[in-house]
């Protein structure tokens, strides 16, 4: 797979489609390939604690903690960069399902970030209440003709 990454970043600098001084397309596909999420954490594990407790796997470059903003409190997962796909790897198989501060953590491969469309709302409706009686077109057989 990193063979092919490489042949097809050469590819595309060749065609002038990546400037080869700033190759964002293969970083940025090594950044998701050494970036682990982190699940099941302890409200009080702290970002220091979750960098050392990964870095007995290799070296740690971030390790962030996800806080919720009403209550400035863990979310209980967060994130793991690694500086190289072997140290990831090898947190992933020896710390998946592993206790760290009381409780049982999951280790995964993070996944690039989705946007769901819209704003904030999730890609759904807004809901605004029951209509009024005068703004719904009826839907019965009569008015769709259907006989």
């Amino acid at each position: 797979m990193a063979a092919l990454a490489r042949i097809g970043g050469r590819y595309l600098k060749s065609v002038g489609v990546i400037n080869p001084s700033a190759s964002c397309f293969l970083a940025q596909r090594r950044g998701v390939a050494t970036k682990l999420f982190v699940g099941g954490l302890s409200f009080y594990t702290t970002e220091q604690g979750l960098s050392e407790a990964f870095s007995q796997c290799g070296q740690v470059v971030e390790a962030q903690i996800v806080m919720d903003r009403v209550s400035d409190r863990s979310k209980g997962f967060g994130f793991v960069t690694f500086a190289s796909d072997d140290d990831a790897r090898k947190a992933l198989m020896e710390l998946n399902g592993q206790q760290l501060n009381g409780r049982v953590i999951f280790v995964d491969y993070a996944k690039a970030k989705q946007t769901l469309g819209g704003g904030g709302g999730g890609g759904l409706p807004i809901a605004r209440g029951p209509p009024k009686p005068g703004e719904v077109a009826a839907t019965t057989p009569e008015t769709l003709n259907m006989d």
